[in-house]
């Protein structure tokens, strides 16, 4: 994987203590820890209903020390933005053609040197949609890695990381379980977020 805000040793450091104060000051909680076994993982990103999960989710990040990657639409990436947005973590996923996202997201989080946590949001846009995708699951079962609940509740200001989910191969019967764990949460525009 490309080398990213979070592996540069200061800029890391310094960003971390700038997270750290900007979100106690705006009063938020940060909450949970990231399981030693979780160290390679596939972290959900719900509810996601807005622009603003971007810099929050890097603020927290920064304070559970994390190594993330997201996925990101295409045309995040143009010129001039494309360079800032891979060295924010960001991946470029072009939606109109068809490739292989979760094999080639699958094979790098297992070619991956050290930990490293995939950020997939179920909803796949901000926009309401009554479905989630799938493609967080059949990448964490192609990768052999756990999936990890993470969550941001704009109402009561929490956000973190929640329990790790292993998949047993039943889609649908696991999706029903993670749909539950999501169901309180309240993404920034909240009309846009359904758990079904």
């Amino acid at each position: 994987m490309h080398r990213t805000i979070f592996s540069t040793p200061i800029v890391n450091a310094l960003l971390r203590a700038l997270s750290v104060v900007y979100l106690k000051l705006a009063g938020w909680q940060v909450q949970g820890t990231l399981p030693a076994q979780a160290q390679k993982c596939v972290l959900i990103a719900a509810p996601h209903t807005s622009n603003w999960d971007l810099p929050y989710t890097l603020m927290v990040a920064f304070v559970l020390r994390l190594n993330i990657y997201w996925i990101g639409k295409a045309s995040l990436f143009r010129f001039p933005f494309g360079p800032v947005m891979r060295w924010l973590g960001g991946i470029a996923v072009d939606r109109s053609k068809t490739n292989n996202l979760v094999q080639a997201s699958a094979q790098a989080i297992q070619a991956a040197e050290g930990a490293l946590q995939l950020i997939v949001p179920p909803e796949g846009t901000r926009s309401k949609t009554r479905y989630w995708k799938t493609g967080f699951y059949h990448i964490a079962t192609a990768a052999q890695v756990p999936i990890v609940m993470a969550y941001m509740d704009y109402q009561r200001k929490i956000s973190g990381l929640g329990p790790i989910f292993v998949p047993t191969g039943d889609v649908e019967a696991d999706m029903v379980q993670i749909k539950a764990f999501y169901a309180p949460f309240k993404g920034k525009n909240v009309g846009q977020f359904e758990t079904p």
